[in-house]
């Protein structure tokens, strides 16, 4: 993968398991601001069969430890549906720490919910989990 370090646009990447070629989701870094050194991560997993089998953990450990080492981020963030329990504690387990609420930032079926704002910086990150890719990611 080549970056180009100044490009506004989103990185999306998809996800497909090894073994079979199969596609399984996608993961991505949004609205990257390279002069604060900060960028927003999303990730989906559509392929319900495939939940709960750690590739989700495995992308986004990839795709931070990308962030950090090749495009020189500082900090990694992400926008969690408050509801989204699960969510939470997926990033939670990967490092990522709740900085704060934005009052009824989303809206779903006619009714406002809390979103919650969390991130990770570079040297959390290394400190659970050194470098993770190899220099050819």
């Amino acid at each position: 993968m080549k970056s180009d370090i100044t490009r506004p646009d989103p990185i999306i990447l998809v996800i497909v398991i090894k073994e079979n070629d199969r596609l399984i989701g996608e993961a991505g870094l949004l609205r990257m601001f390279h002069a604060w050194r900060t960028t927003d991560i999303s990730i989906i997993i559509g392929e319900k069969d495939a939940w709960g089998k750690g590739y989700g953990t495995e992308a986004i450990l990839l795709l931070i430890d990308y962030a950090f080492r090749r495009l020189n981020f500082h900090r990694v963030a992400i926008g969690v549906v408050g509801f989204n329990e699960k969510a939470i504690r997926f990033w939670e387990k990967v490092g990522f720490k709740k900085e704060g609420i934005q009052r009824d930032g989303y809206s779903y079926n006619h009714k406002y919910h809390d979103f919650v704002m969390m991130s990770i910086l570079e040297d959390e990150f290394r400190e659970l989990h050194g470098g993770i890719a190899d220099n050819d990611c």
